[in-house]
């Protein structure tokens, strides 16, 4: 699918890269789980932490999702991302398969669930950046999927 427009799109648009990457969490041996093929890249997290920090991702812009759609105007930015990211690292450094998968689950339909109850107009809120955020979501777990994919394959 490509540029979607609708809500049902988005949300459509999020769920199937969300089911990749629980496939291929599902299909990681523990040594490819707890393994850091990224490390080259200045990645150290490993396969787990990475996986999990998709479903992070997915409840922290979904709450900004939800403030924007309720009129709020929250803090974005790439700092703001990376403090939550290193404070996800150190918080899941040991996130089981089971728990990342379930954690991977439960955002996911949380934010498919809000994305496909939004309109359109909510969408465009904040110059589009509602809609913006969906795309990246959209584009995050295959990002991370082909990446450590690229790596496995070294």
């Amino acid at each position: 699918m490509t540029d979607p427009s609708s809500p049902a799109e988005h949300a459509a648009a999020i769920a199937a890269p969300l089911a990749r990457l629980q496939a291929f969490a599902a299909s990681c041996p523990d040594e490819v789980w707890h393994s850091t093929p990224l490390s080259e890249l200045g990645d150290s997290r490993t396969v787990g932490v990475i996986v999990d920090h998709v479903a992070d991702s997915c409840d922290y812009i979904g709450d900004w999702i939800s403030a924007i759609a309720a009129g709020q105007d929250p803090s974005l930015g790439p700092e703001l991302v990376d403090q939550f990211n290193a404070a996800h690292a150190a918080h899941a450094a040991n996130v089981t398969k089971t728990d990342a998968a379930a954690h991977l689950q439960r955002s996911g339909d949380v934010l498919i669930a809000l994305i496909n109850g939004l309109t359109a107009a909510e969408l465009a809120l904040a110059d589009g950046r509602v809609g913006r955020l969906a795309q990246i979501l959209a584009r995050h777990p295959d990002d991370h999927r082909a990446e450590i994919a690229a790596a496995l394959r070294g």
